[in-house]
């Protein structure tokens, strides 16, 4: 940026000290007991995947940009015009720079060296705003970008870098001169300096959001409102389920919500069958005739067959026959021309509502357990503890018992979308399926009742205050660990099938699963099924 008169360079919009913090916290794949060494919890392997604030994306920022001006002897906004040009990969730029280093910087707007000195005869000089043509206009009044060519008044260019940066989004960052012909940068430092403070905020947000998009292996939180972004460490196996600090969970892949053990198609699939018109048709085919003459769907909402279209149609028909009313004599005699087809709508329609309400109920279980997870971990538990004089630390059991629930939720409610997609003609890998999945119901349904319902008739009393006495206490603790172990083992299970694709269990050879004591679910749930 070039001012025509004395003013110093603005300050650089971020200043290399500027931000002070602590990386991001790192998980690992599992959750791991606090029982576990530190050793097993610190393995490299485990290491999946970064949750980053702002302030943290900010002092990546920093540090790059600290280190192109120390490198190039250029200035904090000169670096930060190269490190957006190249998406913020410093390797590469390195790379371009010292091969030509004149050409990299013509080609980021980057065309003058230094700022203009003023002439003796400066103060007296006029200038002319190519924009709104006012004339006569003193130094002071005017300035250009790092050109030193194109001048336009303080008003104009504070109307112009509000417009990009209200309508051009990160487009700003790359803002070039007002003359079309001119390929000048403007620099963050006249950004800063003209625009107002409401959008130099907005110019910040594109700055870290620059960062974010920029990277392969870093993406934002879905969760709205969440300016923090997930960081999949380098080396990742796969595995893309992660939490934000937000308490969000979700898919980094594709940023739906953690979809284990299924594939990000099938859950794309799901997702778009269930928002799509697709089954409004199949409604239509199923549950309406069209008019024999002018084709409009017609649903039969009384008990006589004779049927009349609405204006301006006012067709007469049977119901059954779709013959003419007028020249209708009787229509018992049984054909096949579309009732094949109505039949088969029909049963489509049957086989998705399975799947979907099952799939939806599920999912309502799951945000139910979430707050159920909440109101204990901030009201009843401090309430339990005080009342079997047992530390709150000692009542982890129950809070982990809670987030087994929450997590066979979400993997049950998948498995119903698995269920749905599975072809047809494998009928033996179907039933095995559904016998895998009923078994794992049927524990998670143990545990939740134990957990939502024992825990109401053994700890609360009807309205909700604590009674427990210790030995009852005892008893529930003993069961509901039992329940909380057994349960994750036939998800853990059920979800290590799945994703291998019942290779395992599923042969030619293999008869269809119709009985527990089957050997194969012997191999799946092992000590579970003696």
């Amino acid at each position: 940026m070039n001012w025509v008169d004395d003013d110093e360079d603005a300050a650089g919009y971020f200043s290399n000290n500027s931000i002070d913090s602590d990386d991001g916290h790192c998980y690992g794949i599992d959750d791991n007991d606090d029982n576990n060494n530190n050793d097993e919890a610190n393995k490299p392997s485990e290491k999946r995947y970064t949750v980053l604030a702002e302030s943290d994306i900010q002092h990546r920022q920093n540090e790059q940009i600290s280190h192109i001006t120390s490198l190039f002897s250029v200035s904090n906004a000169e670096a930060i015009v190269l490190l957006c040009h190249y998406k913020w990969d410093s390797s590469r730029l390195l790379d371009q720079w010292f091969d030509d280093e004149e050409s990299i910087q013509n080609k980021v707007g980057l065309l003058a060296k230094g700022n203009v000195k003023k002439s003796k005869s400066s103060k007296n000089k006029r200038y002319s705003c190519e924009i709104c043509f006012e004339e006569k206009l003193l130094a002071k009044q005017v300035c250009s970008a790092n050109c030193n060519d194109h001048y336009y008044c303080i008003t104009c260019w504070k109307s112009y870098i509000s417009t990009s940066i209200n309508e051009s989004g990160l487009g700003s960052l790359t803002l070039r001169c007002p003359e079309p012909k001119c390929p000048a940068i403007v620099g963050q430092d006249m950004i800063s300096k003209l625009t107002s403070k409401k959008d130099e905020k907005k110019y910040l947000q594109y700055f870290i959001r620059s960062y974010v998009e920029s990277r392969v292996n870093i993406k934002w939180c879905p969760s709205p409102g969440c300016d923090r972004a997930v960081e999949l460490e380098h080396g990742g196996t796969g595995e893309y389920d992660v939490t934000c600090d937000c308490s969000l969970s979700f898919c980094w892949n594709c940023g739906e919500d953690c979809h284990r053990p299924l594939e990000c198609k099938i859950v794309l699939d799901w997702i778009v069958k269930n928002n799509s018109e697709a089954e409004n048709t199949m409604w239509i085919l199923a549950y309406t005739k069209p008019c024999p003459k002018c084709k409009r769907h017609i649903e039969k909402n009384h008990g006589c067959s004779h049927m009349t279209c609405s204006a301006p149609c006012r067709y007469e028909f049977c119901w059954l026959c779709l013959g003419d009313w007028m020249n209708h004599s009787g229509c018992n005699r049984y054909t096949q021309t579309e009732e094949k087809q109505r039949t088969l709508a029909r049963q489509s329609i049957i086989r998705y509502t399975h799947y979907y309400e099952r799939w939806a109920s599920n999912h309502k279980s799951m945000q139910k357990a979430i707050q159920d997870l909440h109101n204990l971990q901030t009201i009843q538990l401090p309430e339990l503890s005080d009342r079997v004089s047992v530390p709150v630390t000692q009542l982890e059991f129950i809070v982990e018992s809670w987030k087994q629930i929450i997590e066979c939720r979400r993997v049950l409610k998948w498995t119903y979308a698995y269920g749905f997609f599975m072809p047809e003609h494998e009928d033996v890998k179907k039933k095995f399926f559904e016998y895998l999945q009923g078994e794992a119901e049927l524990g998670l349904e143990r545990l939740h009742h134990c957990a939502e319902i024992e825990m109401s008739k053994k700890l609360l009393g009807d309205d909700g205050e604590i009674k427990a006495e210790f030995g009852d206490f005892g008893k529930f603790r003993a069961e509901l660990i039992k329940l909380t172990k057994v349960t994750g083992t036939y998800f853990e299970n059920l979800v290590t099938g799945l994703e291998n694709g019942l290779s395992e269990v599923v042969s030619s050879e293999v008869p269809p699963v119709d009985d527990p004591s089957d050997v194969l679910s012997k191999r799946i749930f092992g000590q579970l099924m003696i």
